[in-house]
């Protein structure tokens, strides 16, 4: 069977692994009781301490969160302008992402599909389930979809394709044009990374889902709203996948701190959409004068929140010499089409003004 025929011919249940659909889920006290009023309510169903926690400044912690983040999800449905039931919120994308191998690939039998160079965690995560990763790399220098050669590889056995766009280390916009036909001719499950989507004028396909079925869309709180630190991932897909990953879930898998600070970060959108003009600022500045250096060759445009820049002969020299004037950036000179890059994040004016003044400082002593 091809399986990069037409997408009209998906059937989502087709996909999913006999031992998930046969699976009961753990059906944990909060999701028993779904009374939306819960302020006069007395909580003894959950095995929780009833005497409160010892932190000072709450007295919430004693009790398990919301295990589905219905508070949370409502926020994000509404800046997005998604239904909440069709959001599913992770610890991390790489929760959701190591979920996605879980209900629909097959170990030592189904394989997915990935475009290096892009996000490590797709084919790690593959590796773990037991699940073969097949590459089709990214066209030189333009980092976009080579679509004969990942027509060339799919057959029956292929059940996931990965698309990182923005991609990840590379920072470009994978042509729309291409992730269009992929989603429409592949029978499995097109798994488009967006985590860095609100840096790029390139719009979301969030909206799309009811039109593609075979589609989930992953964001994140990670990036642009600068709550890496509560790890929470986003998947956008049709109500059906949401289900399956509800079902198979952990229990309680976003803390209680975690949804709170998310919530109050999602209403203060104002301070979100200041820091984003800055972070595109700071990108047009770094790409501008870094390009005026002369030991870096090229500066890859960017639709993300990072720089990826090349810089032949000294990267490895210069990433050594950034450490020691405390600057940390990510040497990926190793990464498949990536050599003698370095990929540097966006930071504040004066955290990108003493960077590049580093860079300027060693490639003098070169010249």
């Amino acid at each position: 069977m091809n399986t990069f025929s037409s997408s009209s011919n998906f059937d989502l249940n087709s996909l999913i692994r006999e031992n998930i659909i046969n699976v009961s889920p753990y059906l944990s006290a909060r999701e028993e009781y779904q009374q939306k009023e819960k302020k006069s309510m007395i909580f003894l169903d959950a095995n929780e301490n009833s005497f409160g926690s010892p932190l000072s400044f709450s007295n919430s912690y004693n009790r398990y969160p919301d295990p589905l983040q219905m508070e949370l999800k409502k926020k994000i449905s509404e800046i997005k302008n998604i239904s909440e039931s069709k959001i599913f919120l992770g610890n991390g994308s790489d929760e959701i992402i190591d979920l996605i191998y879980r209900i629909f690939s097959r170990p030592k039998v189904d394989h997915s599909i990935v475009f290096p160079p892009t996000y490590g965690m797709y084919e790690v995560s593959g590796r773990i389930h037991g699940v073969d990763v097949i590459q089709v790399f990214l066209t030189k220098e333009e980092y976009q979809l080579n679509l004969k050669r990942i027509e060339n590889v799919i057959n029956q056995y292929s059940k996931i394709i990965f698309i990182c766009s923005p991609n990840n280390p590379t920072g470009n916009d994978i042509q729309r044009k291409d992730i269009q036909k992929i989603i429409k001719k592949f029978t499995g499950i097109v798994v488009l990374d967006e985590a860095y989507i609100d840096f790029s004028e390139q719009e979301s396909f969030s909206k799309e889902v009811d039109k593609y079925p075979n589609l989930i869309i992953l964001q994140t709180l990670s990036k642009s709203w600068g709550l890496a630190g509560l790890r929470i991932g986003i998947a956008i897909a049709s109500e059906e996948i949401i289900q399956w990953m509800n079902k198979i879930k952990y229990p309680y898998n976003i803390s209680q701190i975690s949804q709170e600070i998310a919530i109050r970060a999602l209403e203060n959108k104002d301070l979100f959409f200041y820091h984003l003009k800055n972070i595109l600022l700071e990108r047009k500045y770094m790409e501008e004068s870094l390009k005026k250096i002369s030991i870096i060759e090229k500066v890859y445009p960017s639709a993300s929140n990072f720089l990826l820049v090349k810089i032949p002969i000294f990267s490895k020299n210069i990433y050594r010499y950034l450490i020691e004037n405390n600057i940390i950036v990510r040497d990926r000179s190793k990464i498949i089409l990536c050599n003698e890059c370095l990929r540097i994040t966006v930071g504040t004016h004066e955290e990108n003004e003493y960077l590049i003044n580093q860079i300027k400082k060693y490639s003098k002593k070169c010249f």
